[in-house]
């Protein structure tokens, strides 16, 4: 059974983004990355050597943090609302 069912997404979009259709908003994908960034890094806790899934990881990591610098350009506000919502700072 997959983790990221189409139930989920349509969640983390309802909570994130304007709508649960809305998959392309900045916020909406952020969240998104977070939960799969989550997943992974559980996975690789117990799978020290897994290598493929340990550079998707920092593939994931990086779009995430290409997203957040975009918006943090463009809208302040909605950077640090998605940053504490998302709890993603110490």
């Amino acid at each position: 059974m997959s983790y990221l069912t189409a139930e989920k997404k349509q969640e983390l979009f309802q909570q994130y983004g304007k709508s649960k259709e809305d998959t392309g908003s900045t916020e909406a994908q952020v969240a998104l990355f977070s939960y799969r960034i989550a997943h992974l890094t559980e996975h690789l806790k117990k799978n020290r050597k897994d290598y493929s899934t340990q550079r998707a990881l920092l593939k994931l990591v990086g779009k995430r943090r290409k997203l957040l610098n975009y918006l943090k350009d463009r809208d302040i506000e909605r950077y640090r609302a998605v940053i504490k919502a998302l709890n993603l700072r110490k």
